[in-house]
């Protein structure tokens, strides 16, 4: 099932599971989400796809501190600013 498809809350705790289980495993993880704060809250980098295939329109470094909750992380000025960055790559104008 896809997080999109749970309730708030259960998302939130599938997002900080998988942060959890990403840090203590040290493995790569590739998340494949629709959901724009969602990939900035549980993400090291967001990698917007061009609509054309197999093509990168922007690759974004995420700087937000490793140790993350919903609340304090999705509150910092450096996250709204990278899911605003995010967003006008996703809908560029034109």
């Amino acid at each position: 099932m896809p997080p999109g498809a749970l309730d708030a809350q259960t998302r939130e705790d599938l997002e900080d599971l998988l942060l959890r289980l990403h840090r203590s495993a040290g493995m790569t993880v590739l998340f494949v989400t629709h959901g724009i704060d969602e990939s900035v809250y549980v993400g090291d980098r967001v990698v917007v796809l061009a609509p054309g295939p197999g093509r990168v329109h922007a690759d974004l470094p995420v700087t937000l501190p490793a140790e993350r909750d919903q609340i304090g992380t999705r509150g910092l000025p450096a996250f709204t600013a990278l899911r605003t960055e995010a967003g006008r790559a996703v809908r560029p104008k034109g």
